[in-house]
């Protein structure tokens, strides 16, 4: 079991001193959020908080996923990062690959790319890419980021990208993992079919286990079950050694685990120091009991 640690929307000058300590405390990896706008107006609710509400979002700093990632990468050296998740239909998939393998190649293959679908129209607007069938430009940028991170020729050619045969230097040194992240059945099966793991958000134990269970049978419907897989997730069950040990018989095979709720509004007013101290005290009482 690997475990992930996750803190977002807070002061910025946070992460460095943070990454740096869950590196020390033996974390494996360190989650990061994406957001790109917040509309003044919208009437679309959030898909994971009880009343659909993101109010928690206004005035929450979010530095962008890659240039972090750069950042915090540059004053570690063991610690990976997943990004959970980046909203990838909306941006250009070619440069997301020329950020993923810069990040990946300066890192020492130290990313995880976690990948979803936004849920808000307004992030498609804003970055003038439609919303209509966004779900098969999803498939297609996976496509195109796994084949430009490669680092031989690749050529696409489909409904909203067409490339002739080109490549980037310098290329990772090896593949870059794509988590998919999603609770939805299309999502299910697009992790499934397309991606080397899952990123789950959250929720109670008996749909985690409901979204486990589906996810596996896709995989055999797919042909992809015999495939090395991550399965990256939110449980109650990740605060305790024994269970971390059930969440490993389900076929969990890293735990991201955070410190404080995220969905609260207002500024994070918690110290630096009081955040470090809550992931040495949980690398002391559980990862160092259940890591070889």
């Amino acid at each position: 079991m690997r475990f992930t640690y996750a803190e977002a929307m807070t002061d910025p000058s946070y992460y460095l001193p943070l990454a740096k300590a869950a590196e020390a405390a033996g974390y494996a990896s360190f989650s990061v959020a994406d957001s790109l706008v917040y509309p003044k107006e919208s009437a679309t609710s959030y898909p994971y908080t009880a009343a659909g509400d993101r109010e928690f979002l206004e005035d929450k700093s979010f530095i962008e996923t890659f240039v972090l990632i750069a950042a915090m990468g540059a004053v570690t050296s063991t610690i990976r990062f997943t990004p959970f998740v980046l909203k990838l239909p909306v941006r250009p998939p070619v440069l997301v690959a020329k950020q993923a393998s810069s990040i990946a190649f300066l890192t020492g293959d130290r990313l995880a790319l976690g990948v979803g679908i936004s849920p808000w129209p307004e992030d498609f607007a804003a970055m003038g890419v439609p919303w209509e069938r966004r779900g098969r430009r999803m498939d297609e940028a996976v496509a195109v980021v796994r084949g430009l991170t490669s680092g031989g020729y690749f050529e696409f050619h489909g409904e909203f990208y067409d490339l002739p045969p080109v490549k980037m230097t310098p290329a990772p040194a090896k593949p870059i993992p794509i988590l998919v992240g999603g609770h939805s059945e299309a999502a299910l099966r697009r992790a499934a079919r397309l991606g080397d793991g899952w990123m789950h958000g959250g929720g109670d134990a008996a749909e985690l286990d409901a979204l486990l269970a589906r996810l596996a049978a896709l995989r055999e419907e797919e042909g992809t079950a015999d495939r090395a897989f991550e399965v990256h997730v939110i449980s109650a069950d990740a605060y305790s050694v024994d269970g971390v040990r059930r969440l490993a018989d389900k076929g969990v095979t890293d735990v991201i685990v955070g410190f404080r709720s995220p969905y609260i509004k207002g500024p994070d007013t918690e110290p630096l120091a009081r955040k470090i101290g809550h992931l040495e005290r949980f690398a002391e009482s559980v990862i160092a009991k259940v890591t070889p």
